[in-house]
């Protein structure tokens, strides 16, 4: 049987005749497709991320998933974005996710990517037989090089296609309008999107948040969160790229790392092409 994890997140609630139209209108995910469980997120009106969630549909309306660190400002926005629409915002507390990198009974892939594991909604009194996760998941998904986007990015940091939304199915260019869907189209259009998350590996204990990543004296990126010998960083992936055509290695206060992007990375073209 696969182990089982309790994640800790926070669970808001959108019901009411509207509830469909309403986050629809606002997300980057079209909300009409019959998926149980969707990733999207919430754009700035500029196109940079608020914050990524899965999005839950069950009989009494949609369940945002959300990282804790993000619950309360995305409740804050919703309740400003509702206006006269027929909707309920509220904090979900009686439900909690259920985690397993395996697949388990009753529960959905992950809509990032399936090998980032199976998940379902259950209740917060079964949540508490669970042990805690958060370890377990975020050696997986550094594994993977999926980004956690509620602690390797700062709110209104990045925008939707820096953050691999595109890569990891959580906007859809083909629905109407969201917020932030215009500079979303055009980047995507004009394909000049050049600083991506991406893994970097290395021997040892991570280096510290933030630490810049240098080719020879050019900073090009800068580290986020980690792990002994991995950690996911935030990358000018063109000038990265030419750096190493170059034969120059990349390093962090002179120790040395290596990109190790995962294969389904979109990466840019040539430095230069549509700055």
């Amino acid at each position: 049987m696969a182990a089982l994890y309790r994640l800790n997140r926070t669970f808001i609630r959108v019901s009411g005749p509207d509830a469909l139209n309403f986050l629809n209108n606002l997300l980057t995910q079209s909300l009409w497709s019959s998926a149980r469980v969707a990733y999207g997120a919430l754009l700035s009106p500029q196109g940079k991320l608020v914050a990524d969630m899965l999005i839950w549909t069950d009989e009494d309306g949609l369940i945002l998933d959300v990282d804790p660190a993000r619950g309360g400002d995305l409740l804050r926005r919703l309740n400003l974005y509702k206006l006269r629409a027929n909707v309920a915002i509220s904090e979900a507390l009686q439900i909690t996710a259920a985690w397993s990198p395996e697949a388990f009974e009753g529960a959905s892939d992950d809509p990032r990517l399936a090998m980032l594991g199976a998940r379902k909604l259950i209740s917060a009194d079964e949540g508490l037989d669970l042990p805690d996760g958060a370890e377990a998941y975020a050696a997986l998904r550094l594994t993977l090089g999926a980004p956690d986007l509620a602690h390797d990015a700062n709110i209104e940091e990045v925008f939707a296609l820096e953050a691999l939304l595109e890569e990891l199915h959580g906007v859809d260019f083909q629905k109407g309008c969201f917020v932030g869907q215009e500079n979303v189209s055009r980047m995507k259009r004009r394909a000049t999107t050049r600083k991506k998350f991406c893994p970097i590996s290395f021997v040892g204990d991570a280096p510290p948040f933030g630490a810049p990543i240098s080719a020879n004296e050019a900073e090009i990126g800068a580290v986020r969160t980690g792990r002994s010998g991995r950690a996911m960083a935030l990358v000018r992936l063109d000038r990265a790229q030419e750096a190493l055509a170059a034969g120059l290695s990349l390093a962090v206060a002179g120790r040395p790392v290596q990109l190790d992007p995962p294969p389904w990375l979109i990466r840019p073209g040539p430095a230069g092409e549509g700055d």
